[in-house]
């Protein structure tokens, strides 16, 4: 490969003396004109020396896994000692993901998004860019998800020339917003989404600057953690540094150069051939929806903000014959007046957090993927906002749900290439998220985000069930993390942890179960709490008949009498799983809250009131009639499904023996099936038919008004979308909301 100079360019601190500018720009210049990784032809490193290649990668990878581990094991912070909620990576000068560790892969692209803005900004004239530099972000709109993912990014040099970034991300605690929490849910605005640091220079010389450490005390409420987590990216980073340095001393400098270019488009030119191997060219159609309940906050919001909305989604992704690979919101609806809008730059972390659990499942993962990739994010919509004021601060909140689709799409492809091992029914919004915040039971000011959500079900595959209380969506290495150290952190007490039953979806494989926390607020006169979650529609469905995860609610017992219970050692609450029969609600005398808006402003709670978390389960695959009646009584006996639910759902009849364990009437569960087959038989209409009453509905714009309002932003934005949905329902030309 050959490394072009350009003579007419301005000293700079690049490569021969050249600006940062003129080599990002001549890297996209290659890319459009020949659709390759800086114009190159042949990999020659790994032609020539494989081995010598492969271990290059290994080494440089290795020192990205090192410093994860190492900074996760020097952490005080819970979010990500216990759960991992961090990584690191390697860029090249341009701003390229060169590897990365393990960890949260969302920000494989994130921290490229905010090193090639820094870069068309001319940090290299002004602040400057030298050795021991240390910049900070976590403006969402540069490059981030959102302002709780605080990124510090170092510039390499060798021998006065930079030649690459080393970075890492951390979920902070608190962010400073008006509303405590780590991610708070009331914002509008951006104004209101707390401490912002829009790629700031913080140190030089390898040290913090005194006024930046000294902003730090006032800026959010636990300055502490704040500082660890900023040591302990800034500790992973110098160890990238270190390695990449050795690799150079080793191997030299032009064998690093041509390696690091070489290395992308390999990532790239792999992912096209996997895309190839395992799927089956089309275009598949996945949408999905999320409400947001604020209609209830009026008078704690302004007007444009206290209604209930809906978020629409249109998911597509096309797939070429040669392997190209589309993702399109063509269609998506209006940015919000609320937290959960979501800039390009966290679209681009929700695909590629997808995409290694999926196509990328290895450790070959930079962004020659993302050079292989084209994704439509519409301009104007909530996953593409024009106004750059509007609030980001829980862009997961829409990002989880909008890509729902991308594990059911990849799934029907699998299938028609006949890999079945590889099909999975999507994933469950890793709700419910516990947030709070208030005076702490340190007395001192506090905010907190519970991090055991990433631990629920994951879905069904299409040869077994889902996996329990195992993953998240954004983190597959998910753990829930020991109770004591949530306590140290939060004023609330565990009084359980447990399984929660029929939190799965059904299906002839079910998906993994969710499990329910039941807290207690204690030693703090008052705390907000938040509930998160999808309360009046599911963000994905099964697949292949399967059904979705439950939707979930939120539940308080407020005004409580734990104290006397505590005092008299009598008997409290340590399950709700089953809202007919709740120990919580039988258990202690109090003031029962319970309802479907599991999106709400904070809600005050006082010491000993209790507080149910529910975490969801896995989506199910296939028709819950085919599923096992042996794996049914399974259930039942390890309590993870309510008897009830034995014949309504799966049409199995079982009964208790002797001993209280269930067992099968293989006799009355045939004749049960039977019956349910029939009524589903006389039950179903025709497909023509029911198209042609929905068809009535459309045509009569019979929706109720968060739908209404919902199609009028996407056919507003996308003119392509609202010819579609015409065609799609036969309408006019001119139909319109």
């Amino acid at each position: 490969m050959t490394i072009m100079t350009d003579t007419t360019a301005s000293a700079g601190i690049g490569w021969n003396g050249r600006t940062l500018r003129s080599m990002l720009e001549e890297s996209e210049r290659l890319f459009a004109e020949t659709g390759r990784y800086y114009g190159i032809e042949r990999l020659t490193l790994k032609e020539e020396d494989p081995i010598r290649y492969e271990k290059l990668f290994s080494r440089l990878r290795g020192g990205m896994v090192n410093a994860r581990e190492t900074a996760l094991n020097i952490s005080a912070s819970p979010i990500v000692r216990e759960i991992g909620e961090l990584c690191f990576a390697l860029y090249t000068p341009e701003g390229d993901s060169i590897t990365l560790s393990t960890g949260i892969m969302v920000h494989v692209h994130t921290m490229s998004d905010a090193i090639k803005w820094m870069i068309r900004n001319n940090y290299e004239e002004n602040p400057g860019i030298e050795d021991g530099d240390i910049f900070c972000n976590n403006d969402a709109f540069i490059g981030d998800v959102h302002n709780a993912d605080v990124q510090d990014i170092l510039p390499i040099f060798w021998e006065g020339e930079l030649i690459g970034w080393a970075a890492g991300v951390t979920h902070v605690i608190d962010v400073g917003a008006p509303l405590p929490s780590g991610m708070p849910m009331g914002p509008i605005h951006r104004y209101e989404d707390g401490f912002m640091l829009s790629a700031q220079k913080v140190g030089s010389k390898n040290r913090l600057h005194r006024d930046y450490v000294l902003r730090c005390q006032t800026a959010v409420r636990l300055p502490f953690y704040w500082m660890l987590d900023q040591q302990t990216r800034i500790a992973g980073c110098q160890m990238i540094k270190e390695a990449v340095h050795r690799v150079i001393r080793e191997e030299g400098i032009e064998t690093y150069k041509r390696f690091i270019r070489e290395v992308i488009e390999d990532g790239r030119r792999s992912f096209v051939q996997r895309v190839r191997e395992l799927t089956i060219p089309g275009t598949y159609s996945v949408p999905s929806f999320m409400d947001v309940t604020f209609g209830g906050e009026a008078g704690r919001l302004s007007p444009e903000a206290a209604k209930d909305t809906l978020m629409h989604a249109p998911l597509t992704v096309e797939i070429g014959s040669k392997g190209e690979f589309k993702v399109s919101f063509e269609g998506a609806s209006k940015w919000g007046y609320h937290s959960f809008n979501a800039p390009p730059s966290a679209m681009q972390g929700g695909l590629w957090v997808l995409l290694t659990q999926t196509l990328v499942p290895n450790d070959k993962v930079n962004d020659g993927a993302y050079f292989a990739i084209q994704n439509n994010l519409p301009y104007g919509s909530w996953a593409n906002p024009d106004n750059k004021f509007c609030s980001v601060s829980i862009a997961w909140v829409y990002l989880i749900p909008g890509y729902s689709g991308i594990f059911r799409a990849l799934s029907m492809a699998y299938v028609g290439r006949g890999y079945l091992e590889e099909v999975i029914a999507g994933y469950p919004g890793t709700w419910n998220m516990t947030q709070g915040g208030g005076p702490n039971h340190y007395g001192q000011p506090g905010a907190w985000t519970n991090f055991e959500m990433s631990s629920c079900g994951t879905s069904a595959r299409y040869v077994m069930d889902g996996e329990d209380t195992c993953a998240a969506m954004w983190n597959p290495e998910g753990d829930m993390g020991d109770v004591e150290a949530w306590e140290i952190l939060e004023p609330l007490l565990y009084l359980s942890r447990r399984i929660r039953p029929n939190s799965f979806g059904p299906g002839k494989f079910r998906g993994g179960s969710g499990f329910e926390s039941i807290r207690m607020v204690y030693n703090t006169p008052t705390q907000v709490l938040y509930n998160l979650g999808e309360g009046n529609v599911f963000l994905g469905t099964g697949l292949f008949g399967g059904y979705p995860a439950f939707a979930g609610y939120r539940q308080s017992v407020k005004h409580t009498d734990m104290a006397r219970r505590i005092a008299h050692q009598l008997p409290y609450p340590i399950s709700d799983e089953d809202p007919e029969n709740s120990q919580m609600v039988a258990h202690v005398e109090g003031v029962l809250e319970r309802d479907k808006r599991t999106i709400h402003l904070p809600d005050p709670h006082a010491e000993y009131d209790l507080y149910l978390s529910v975490l969801r389960g896995g989506n199910g695959l296939g028709d819950v009639l085919e599923r096992d009646p042996a794996a049914v009584v399974r259930d039942l006996n390890e309590g993870y499904l309510l008897p009830r639910f034995a014949a309504s759902t799966y049409g199995v009849v079982a009964f208790q023996n002797a001993a209280g364990e269930w067992e099968l009437d293989a006799e009355a569960t045939e004749e049960r099936r039977a019956a349910m087959r029939r009524e589903r038989i006389e039950q179903s209409i025709p497909v023509d038919e029911w198209m042609a009453q929905q068809r009535t509905r459309v045509v009569q714009k019979n929706f109720i008004e968060p739908v209404r309002q919902m199609y009028q932003e996407s056919m507003s934005l996308s003119p392509t979308w609202a010819a579609h949905f015409r065609s799609f329902w036969g309408l006019d030309d001119d139909w319109s909301l």
